[in-house]
């Protein structure tokens, strides 16, 4: 059991590289078809989405989970078991967000990757709850737990709502950058009380979710283990 968990993860998480790295490649030939010279800002700009950050460390914690499974018998260090309800929580959220809120929107990143759109907000959400409902060496996790889960997306929050005001959308002519509509002030009359109320309900499925994951920890069955 042990090692076909190892041997998904591996796949897992090289599908989710594979994935980031196919549309950053798309965006880079897109830019530079515009006319853009200097990548560094849309460079950072795709990094700025919290799909691809949360991707990006879905994968680095599949690979770590990978040779935790591989060569160890007992259950998983506490600290990662934090660190993986932590991501399983994100990627959850993205796939919710995603297919509730923007699919078929098109997002300031070029031309859309639809094998890589799928792997990182379909395909990639599913496989990181199956792994936390099933494999092997889940330990049990504290209630409180869930307001360390909170810290990433707020701090993203944070990060995005003071840096999209200071950046220019070379693609769009616009003189700020929003990674997603529901976070932009000027898509909506209401302004940023539209933003606000996007924020707290994301924030409170945020919190849903890391509560039922962190509960999941606490069962007995497949993928928990006891110390």
């Amino acid at each position: 059991m042990r090692i076909i968990f190892a041997l998904l993860r591996v796949i897992a998480g090289i599908a989710i590289i594979a994935a980031i790295v196919a549309q950053l490649t798309t965006s880079i030939g897109f830019w530079q078809s515009s006319g853009i010279t200097d990548l560094t800002t849309q460079i950072t700009n795709y990094f700025s989405f919290f799909t691809i950050d949360s991707n990006a460390l879905a994968a680095i914690v599949l690979l770590i989970g990978a040779v935790i499974l591989a060569t160890s018998r007992g259950a998983d260090p506490k600290w990662f078991t934090l660190v993986r309800a932590s991501v399983v929580t994100y990627m959850v959220v993205t796939g919710i967000v995603y297919n509730l809120l923007l699919r078929g929107i098109e997002l300031p990143q070029g031309v859309t990757v639809q094998w890589s759109n799928e792997i990182l907000h379909v395909i990639a959400p599913i496989y990181l709850l199956f792994d936390w409902l099933f494999a092997p060496g889940r330990t049990p996790m504290r209630r409180a737990a869930v307001l360390t889960i909170l810290v990433f997306p707020l701090v993203w929050v944070a990060y995005t709502m003071v840096r999209a005001p200071l950046t220019d959308d070379v693609v769009h002519h616009r003189s700020y950058w929003y990674p997603y509509p529901f976070l932009d002030p000027h898509n909506s009359p209401e302004g940023i009380a539209s933003v606000a109320f996007y924020i707290v309900l994301i924030a409170a499925v945020i919190g849903l979710v890391a509560a039922g994951i962190t509960w999941l920890s606490r069962r007995r069955g497949i993928g928990a283990r006891r110390r």
